[in-house]
């Protein structure tokens, strides 16, 4: 069970759900049960939350998965927890650098004077 997932449908606003697998290729609904808005309380047009929901993925614009899914495990509470390193040859995992910015862009004149003559 994949929980918390967020399905992005056609002209509506996102929604929190529970998934039994990732969709695959040859699939043509999105089953889901759990289905709730994004602040937790029940959509309107849901009259029983306790359900199962099927929608066409003609209707499903994207979905929203956890992190931890895609690295192929499933979520868990000691997902949140450090780990522990075991033994004196294991070492802590180092952190990513972060992502450089980018540097000033420069401004091109002959640019900015043909915009301004429009």
């Amino acid at each position: 069970m994949i929980k918390n997932v967020v399905i992005h449908l056609v002209n509506e606003q996102p929604l929190l759900a529970d998934i039994e697998a990732l969709p695959k290729a040859s699939d043509v609904v999105l089953v889901c049960s759990n289905l709730r808005m994004m602040n937790g309380s029940r959509p309107v047009f849901v009259d029983r939350i306790e359900s199962t929901f099927v929608f066409p993925y003609a209707q499903v614009r994207f979905i929203e998965t956890p992190k931890i899914v895609k690295a192929g495990k499933q979520p868990s509470a000691a997902a949140d927890q450090p780990s522990v390193a075991q033994g004196p040859e294991a070492e802590p995992p180092t952190p990513e650098p972060p992502p450089e910015a980018e540097g000033d862009l420069e401004i091109d004149e002959d640019f900015l004077r043909r915009v301004r003559e429009i």
